[in-house]
């Protein structure tokens, strides 16, 4: 009875600190089962409950399992910690969209049932020169959609050098086997020629299949076939041609060689070649949310958009809402660019070496002297990352902690995530890069990273 009076004390004391009230409950049991062990096992002599203990039980019992961390890595669309951030306009969108109905497939001017495919089928085409174009809900499932409205049970060409893996065992044979296609190899891994191409082509081909190395790079020995030139060879054999983009760049290549990128073709450019379908991501180099976005043909995108498939594939409303707004700002960043910064992905990748190195001596400057941490201030690279400009390797600045004795670096980190920073170790150190850490993230870094001394 001692033991349950003392935590029902306990958890009268943690109430106050505003934990639900099943969080405490469960927190109180748990205490006391901790308890009871300890004493059976001879680890304590009295039975007293901690509040302290039941109120970090029921904190972390009442903590959201999906939160915001804080990416100090340096990887900008990190796929583990949610790729890009979405910008304040597309929050907002997010927001408003949310908080009531809306006319998701309504059209409010005709007053009848409308399509969740006409919101943002204009604003693409404007920003990529396309007839037409969809959204569905990751450029995995566009690519599936695609194949399978142009080449179900048809054969499927692609180089040997693009069949590719993507994260989770994700690969390219069994998406063209889920999409029923029937894949056809050609060229070798390093080298594949027009000619080789022609030679597969014959009466069940049904579609021409160039696929974006976004997560691997071939250097070396090498040749393969472009897309202005796999689409021309299309059309003389009247053939469908797609194109896998992966990350989808709206941003031109003068401006992705003065942040220090590889040059990446960009939609725009891609959709120039004439191609029957363009698949790419919303959440790669776009900067907007998960989504697959298909442009194209008018006759390739509308039998994409009746295929069986899309009902499974379809985004929702609040997909269609961050995605528009965040298109909205590429379409004002063609008469002003500096808007650019507004997306946080883009402005990431366009930080300059010597602003970076600003931040991080601000990020030191916070965190002073800590006793049992060596700080310094120190050049690192940075990575694209989300498989995108996998050779990439953009000129950054970090804080890194080493720490004494008892302070090893995976420790540190360990120490670090518990205050939500996600963090890398390289060389014994724990490294933070102010490239993916926001001017109004510094101050919690520093809070983390003083903890890490107590």
């Amino acid at each position: 009875m001692h033991v349950l009076a003392d935590a029902a004390a306990a958890v009268i004391e943690v109430a106050a600190t505003g934990a639900p009230r099943w969080a405490l409950v469960e927190a109180a049991r748990r205490s006391v089962a901790n308890r009871r062990a300890a004493i059976l096992a001879g680890q304590a002599a009295d039975a007293t409950i901690d509040p302290a203990e039941v109120a970090r039980i029921a904190n972390e019992l009442a903590r959201p399992a999906l939160r915001r961390v804080i990416n100090a890595t340096g990887v900008v669309l990190h796929t583990n910690l949610g790729r890009a951030p979405l910008a304040a306009a597309a929050r907002a969108a997010i927001d408003e969209v949310a908080r009531g109905y809306s006319n998701l497939e309504y059209d409010l001017a005709k007053g009848e049932r409308g399509s969740r495919h006409d919101h943002l089928r204009e604003l693409l085409r404007e920003l990529t020169g396309a007839e037409d174009a969809l959204v569905v809900n990751n450029n995995a499932a566009a690519t599936v959609l695609g194949l399978a409205a142009l080449a179900t049970d048809r054969e499927i060409i692609v180089s040997r050098g693009e069949l590719i893996e993507i994260g989770g065992s994700f690969r390219l044979p069994e998406i063209l086997k889920l999409s029923r296609g029937v894949l056809v190899e050609v060229g070798t891994t390093n080298k594949t020629h027009r000619r080789d191409y022609e030679g597969a082509i014959g009466p069940a081909t049904g579609l021409l299949l160039k696929v974006h190395r976004s997560n691997f790079a071939i250097v070396g020995f090498t040749s393969e076939v472009s897309a202005e030139e796999l689409v021309e060879l299309g059309k003389a054999k009247r053939v469908a041609t797609m194109i896998d983009l992966g990350s989808g760049a709206f941003v031109d290549r003068a401006t992705q060689r003065a942040w220090g990128l590889p040059d990446e073709p960009t939609v725009a450019e891609t959709v120039a070649t004439g191609a029957d379908l363009v698949t790419f991501s919303g959440d790669k180099l776009l900067g907007g949310p998960q989504a697959g976005i298909v442009v194209g043909k008018h006759a390739a995108v509308e039998t994409a958009r009746k295929h069986p498939l899309m009902r499974a594939l379809r985004p929702d409303k609040l997909t269609l809402a961050a995605l528009a707004a965040t298109l909205a700002i590429y379409r004002e960043a063609r008469r002003d660019p500096a808007v650019l910064d507004l997306i946080p992905a883009t402005r990431m990748l366009g930080a300059t070496a010597e602003a970076l190195r600003v931040r991080a001596d601000q990020l030191a400057a916070a965190l002073g002297a800590i006793a049992g941490l060596t700080i310094a201030v120190e050049a690192c690279s940075s990575a694209v990352g989300g498989g995108a400009m996998p050779t990439a390797q953009l000129a950054s600045w970090a804080v890194t902690l080493r720490g004494g004795a008892g302070h090893k670096a995976d420790e540190l980190d360990r120490g670090l995530r518990r205050g939500g920073v996600v963090a890398r170790i390289e060389d014994g150190r724990v490294w933070l890069d102010v490239r993916t850490i926001a001017a109004d993230e510094l101050d919690t870094v520093a809070a983390a990273v003083r903890g890490l001394g107590r």
